[in-house]
């Protein structure tokens, strides 16, 4: 990975969490109170620039909890905010990350609403979460992998659209 010698980041309800990237290849996330997640892009595909991780096809993606395969998908992204989701099964729980703000994302395990993530898909993440969540280890391991590999936030439609509108202007 980039710096075996990163300094974790401090979470505020899960202690220090280590997130590392090597490239849009891989990255892992680990902490002495989460299970540990890796997220592997298939080398032989052809890497986007626009994303941390390389892509979005799910089909060139491989992400592990604590060595075990889990279902990934990440939705294409388009204008929408939504569009830029990534759901997670594991464990008997569906999370999802969303695009609820232009820096951040909102987590959500089964529905509920977990915490809000910031990151520019880079191995700083910095996680908020919900005062009256009931919350497992699993909920960072997710929520920090996602954040790194795929980035957090996005403009609303309105906003993308009069941004096209206004470089199309003379």
């Amino acid at each position: 990975m980039n710096d075996p010698d990163r300094t974790p980041i401090e979470d505020t309800r899960f202690g220090e969490i280590t997130v590392r990237q090597d490239g849009q290849l891989s990255l892992q996330v680990e902490g002495e109170r989460i299970p540990r997640v890796t997220l592997e892009r298939d080398p032989g595909s052809e890497a986007d620039p626009q994303t941390a991780i390389g892509t979005r096809d799910p089909e060139h993606l491989t992400m592990r909890i604590d060595g075990r395969k889990v279902g990934l998908r990440p939705a294409k992204g388009g204008l929408a905010r939504r569009s830029y989701r990534v759901d997670v099964e594991y464990d008997g729980a569906r999370y999802r990350l969303v695009p609820d703000s232009v820096p951040s994302s909102r987590l959500t395990r089964d529905g509920a609403h977990l915490g809000d993530f910031s990151s520019d898909g880079d191995e700083l993440v910095l996680a908020e979460w919900q005062e009256d969540a009931e919350l497992r280890p699993a909920d960072a391991s997710v929520g920090y992998a996602l954040a790194s590999a795929f980035g957090t936030g996005g403009q609303p439609m309105w906003m993308m659209i009069a941004d096209g509108v206004s470089s199309a202007l003379p």
